[in-house]
């Protein structure tokens, strides 16, 4: 069963098959990514743009948020990466006519891959739907800017309430414009500030929280490179994080062990075959010292028992770090001594040899840090599972002490920045105080909503005005078709982007798509030649200037957008200098030294250091914790794990090594062995055989919901592969069809997209 795309968009649904493999980066890595930056920018471009990238004197990759050590190598930059600078330096155009040609419908009935590949968006852009032009042909067409400002402050005055707004946010956006915006947005009376990490990392900053005080990662590169053992848990670097395997390997070189827990085996974590060296070209570097290949959703499980068997080892426990530093001891240790091992190994599918293994590596370590990712993060239970590894490094007092703590690996490149200024529907009353207090306004303390609900409040006629500053947010979030209904009964959408992506074609009445500078592009404002700042994953703030000149001549920058718009909805009544703000960033980073702390100086500190500075980290660098009870908290959950029913799977979401986030760079998953296309399904080869599912047939995934609920996503060829037994999957965006908007993790409200219970029927019945 192959589908039969529109003219000009590849077949999805018919890969080449091939085993997976068990070495990545290397000689196929830069191939590819010569092959990439040549087809979008041409040799001269390429060469320029890419040596810039991750400088100290150049532009922060629009990709992760891996951060860089002081020392660079010319290329300081993965195939990945390269692919996401490829994509926004393009010399590819979508110009007015470009929209003249496609019709909206058009458009949605496009593969996202598709609509990345047309290039960047060179002039602003407004749908008016129930116009003159017959349903289903509605186009867009050119707007001035003023005219773009006036409709959006036309829409956000005529509300009756500034809570029928809403302002998205992605992590690609700068601490500067990210700042302006919740600026803006609370001086009009909302806290519904929405972000990317409500749909990631959100469960990881509710544990972290709540157990160490604050919601970001303890560790440093420095850190990893003298870690005694790196447990990798829920992640893939080699496609997530590339430059990642860097820093595991040089840990490798220095003694470390690493431990991988993960469902899949990655092949970024078998061998990594460093591009930045002969040696590592030809031979690599083996990382994984063992594999735990876990089921779906088991790690709590896992970490309870090792905390068990902590406890059960004679002077295995930090007495005197657990003494002094922590709370909550006697109620955890009596939870970790009733972990069950028959539990655990039905939890976890592991054997006891494993656990035993991984048990004394961790008993050898005296200094131990945990990654982790979406793996651990996307589930209902994932906020317990976090606080199950705090627990498992409390135990052994490896927070707060060199080469050793907690590393959650953030994706996009400033996520963390956006919600470190401000971007957080739940503000800290201390943070709105000191806004307050800097530019005279009366935040609302009431909260706000999150990415989940805001789409519920579109559904239900609660919000009106969307607003978004980057991202894809249609294609981000779960439950599609409910999603697209609910943007769709919005009065007004607002896209600030570079290049098209779903959300411009799942519209309110009135649409608009905001054209932005992206990263690697120059920002003259009226004070001069600009620059922006980021925060990296382990909080590392630093600039990022761009090289190249603007895609088209109609571009505003972030910064400049948001100030536009405020003058235009705020009028004369705002005292905020918004005009001063756009002309010279230097000035909204004065604010932020006013309001963020660990932001003092923030001007003179970068002068004195483009390559950055560490912001203040209490449990990492003093082994104080700002937490309720002035100590880092232990915590005693009951242990939770999915129970799938006979004949069903476990199905994970993820991505493909040709895509970052939401944006499709390619149809190859290259290290799964899966080439030219994406509607594919992993599954084990024995629960493909007793499910009667034969290599390369065709199904139709069906998620199963406690209510009785079902959601159906068609067409996915079947690849026998080796996951974990009795789980399952395939790539997102494709598949966020079957979560149900509701269906979120416990605290976090994070959609819970890693653990989908699925039955696989042959595709185009019923069953």
């Amino acid at each position: 069963m192959v589908s039969k795309p529109p003219a000009g968009d590849p077949v999805q649904d018919a890969p080449q098959v091939a085993p997976p493999q068990h070495a990545a980066a290397g000689l196929p890595a830069v191939a590819h990514t010569l092959r990439i930056a040549q087809a979008q920018m041409g040799v001269t471009r390429s060469a320029r743009t890419l040596l810039k990238v991750n400088q100290k004197d150049g532009f922060d990759c629009p990709g992760c948020a891996w951060p860089e050590g002081d020392k660079r190598h010319v290329a300081e930059f993965c195939e990945n990466g390269a692919k996401a600078v490829a994509e926004e330096a393009t010399l590819r155009r979508v110009t007015p006519d470009f929209f003249a040609e496609h019709s909206v419908a058009d458009l949605a009935n496009r593969s996202g891959y598709w609509l990345g590949q047309q290039g960047r968006i060179t002039q602003p852009m407004l749908l008016e739907r129930g116009g003159t032009e017959p349903e289903g042909s509605e186009r867009y067409e050119p707007v001035s800017w003023e005219r773009a400002f006036a409709i959006i402050a036309e829409e956000l005055t005529a509300l009756s309430s500034p809570d029928e707004a809403l302002f998205y946010t992605s992590g690609r956006t700068s601490n500067e414009a990210a700042f302006l915006l919740q600026l803006f947005a609370r001086e009009f009376g909302t806290n519904n500030l929405p972000d990317c990490s409500n749909m990631c990392h959100e469960s990881s900053g509710s544990a972290l929280n709540e157990t160490i005080g604050i919601g970001k990662g303890s560790v440093s590169l420095e850190d990893l490179h003298q870690a005694d053992l790196i447990v990798v848990a829920g992640q893939n670097p080699g496609t997530n994080h590339p430059r990642m395997l860097s820093a595991l390997e040089k840990a490798k070189a220095a003694g470390a062990k690493i431990i991988s827990v993960n469902p899949l085996p990655e092949a970024g974590l078998e061998k990594f075959k460093n591009p930045q060296t002969a040696t590592g070209m030809l031979r690599g570097a083996a990382l994984n010292d063992l594999f735990l290949q876990i089921r779906i959703g088991g790690d709590q499980a896992l970490f309870r028992l090792l905390n068990k068997l902590i406890l059960e080892t004679d002077g295995a426990v930090d007495t005197e770090f657990v003494g002094t530093h922590t709370h909550g001891y006697e109620e955890f240790a009596a939870a970790a001594r009733a972990a069950d091992w028959d539990q655990t190994l039905a939890a976890t599918g592991l054997d006891r040899a494993e656990i035993e293994r991984a048990l004394e590596m961790v008993l050898a370590s005296k200094r131990t840090i945990v990654c982790w990712a979406m793996g651990l993060t996307q589930h209902k239970h994932s906020v317990p599972t976090i606080r199950e590894v705090v627990n498992f490094l409390l135990l052994r007092g490896n927070i707060g002490r060199p080469g050793a703590g907690v590393c959650p690996v953030r994706g996009h490149s400033n996520v963390q920045g956006d919600r470190t200024m401000g971007i957080f529907e739940r503000p800290a009353p201390a943070f709105l105080d000191a806004l307050d207090k800097e530019f005279g306004i009366v935040s609302p303390r009431h909260h706000g909503f999150d990415v989940v609900r805001s789409i519920q409040a579109l559904r239900d006629g609660e919000a009106k005005v969307f607003f978004a500053m980057g991202g894809n947010f249609v294609g981000a979030t779960p439950d599609t078709e409910v999603t697209e209904a609910a943007m769709r009964r919005a009065r007004l959408t607002v896209h600030v982007s570079t290049k098209l992506n779903r959300s411009h074609a799942v519209t309110g009445t009135r649409a608009l798509i905001l054209p932005t500078l992206g990263r690697t592009d120059k920002d003259v404002q009226a004070g001069g030649k600009q620059f922006v700042t980021v925060e990296d994953s382990m909080g590392l703030v630093h600039t990022s200037r761009g090289n190249l000149p603007p895609a088209s001549p109609h571009l505003l920058s972030e910064p400049a957008i948001v100030a536009r718009m405020a003058r235009a909805v705020l009028g004369a009544g705002s005292a905020t200098p918004w005009e001063e703000f756009e002309k010279d960033y230097a000035t909204i980073r004065d604010r932020i030294a006013r309001v963020v702390p660990g932001f003092e100086n923030f001007n003179a500190r970068l002068a004195a250091d483009p390559g950055g500075f560490a912001l203040p980290h209490a449990p990492r660098d003093e082994r104080r914790f700002p937490t309720a009870t002035g100590k880092a908290n232990f915590t005693a959950a009951p242990v939770e794990y999915p129970k799938v029913p006979e004949g069903r799977l476990l199905l994970q979401t993820l991505r493909s090594h040709d895509q970052y986030n939401t944006t499709i760079y390619g149809l190859d998953d290259r290290y799964r062995g899966i080439k030219g296309g994406r509607r594919v399904v992993l599954v084990h080869p024995e629960d493909a055989a007793a499910l009667g599912l034969a290599d390369g047939s065709y199904t139709d995934l069906v998620s199963e919901w406690t209510d009785g609920s079902e959601r159906r996503a068609p067409g996915f060829r079947v690849v026998h592969y080796p996951t974990a037994r009795g789980c399952a999957a395939a790539y997102y965006p494709e598949t966020n069809v079957l979560v149900p908007l509701e269906s979120t993790a416990d605290i976090s409200n994070t959609p819970a997209s890693k653990s989908v219970i699925v039955r696989l029927v042959p595709a185009g019945t019923a069953g």
